[in-house]
């Protein structure tokens, strides 16, 4: 008599299937938890950024941090209105103005035909695309409609905006103010020492003295020249500037230095070195009679 043979059960596709979903679970968490370390760990991940100390509290002590070119573009909006002498309280408006339609990046597209910090219109008068892509163009046009808004330095910030730009969201600039506030006194000078940026991994560039100067006199309107050397410039702060002019052009240079490739800023028994950011501002036998910087080749 024959004895039929059993035949093993068949493999379930599910249970298979389960598996391999299961160890690709695996992979990629162990995927996910090395690059979340790795760029914990590493310094080539850390992004090129800007420290802007609160010593007000307009942010209850927090600093603010920003990319350079966001400070850059926000040095160079205070530069404006401090070289027409304008009030602390007026760059404080100016600044939470284009972070609010820019976030400080000077862009070249908006809403219809506006462009630049401000995000002006060409078609509203403000100034050609070319004009208004200009910071220090865009911020001198900023300060020119503000100034003539009666009793602008008592207003709400966000009413003495809106006089201004007239935008559909007008509430919107007043969540900026204490940001502004934090910039406008490192960026005026008031405070010192109050900036410090680096580079993380972004490659060095190379500079050129005389561009700096150029940049540098293009801000700040009507100070003294700097004296251009073969490795860098000094800018005479004399002593009859405007009060905190020095500090205000020493972190003027600190958040340009990725763009032009500044390597030291030294000024007033301070100096930064970009190779070594993390110090911060370490003393140094610096005068207070010029800012001495020194510019990468």
């Amino acid at each position: 008599m024959s004895v039929s043979k059993t035949s093993a059960p068949a493999r379930r596709p599910w249970r298979r299937r389960l598996i391999r979903a299961a160890v690709a679970l695996t992979v990629l968490t162990g995927l996910a938890v090395y690059v979340v370390v790795h760029q914990e760990t590493q310094p080539a991940f850390r992004a090129a950024h800007c420290t802007v100390a609160d010593r007000d509290g307009a942010r209850e002590g927090e600093p603010y941090r920003l990319a350079p070119q966001q400070a850059a573009n926000a040095a160079t909006v205070t530069a404006v209105g401090s070289t027409r002498e304008l009030p602390e309280r007026a760059m404080v408006i100016a600044v939470a103005t284009a972070m609010q339609e820019s976030s400080l990046y000077n862009i070249d597209y908006g809403d219809r035909d506006s462009v630049g910090l401000f995000q002006q219109r060409p078609s509203m008068g403000w100034g050609s695309v070319a004009e208004i892509l200009d910071p220090v163009y865009a911020a001198g046009q900023f300060y020119d409609h503000l100034v003539e808004v009666p009793d602008y330095l008592g207003l709400p910030l966000t009413v003495a905006a809106q006089e201004v730009q007239r935008s559909a969201f007008p509430d919107e600039y007043a969540k900026h103010e204490p940001e502004a506030t934090v910039m406008a006194a490192a960026f005026t000078g008031r405070e010192s020492a109050a900036v410090v940026c680096t580079r993380g991994s972004a490659e060095p560039v190379a500079g050129e003295p005389s561009a700096v100067a150029e940049q540098l006199a293009a801000d700040f309107t009507g100070s003294p020249a700097a004296v251009v050397s073969a490795d860098g410039l000094a800018v005479p702060v004399p002593a009859d500037a405007p009060e905190g002019r020095g500090w205000a052009l020493a972190h003027w240079a600190m958040v340009h230095a990725v763009q032009l490739g500044i390597d030291a800023v030294e000024f007033d028994g301070r100096r930064w070195q970009a190779d070594d950011a993390a110090a911060g501002w370490v003393e140094s036998a610096a005068g207070a009679e010029e800012i001495r910087l020194t510019v990468r080749r």
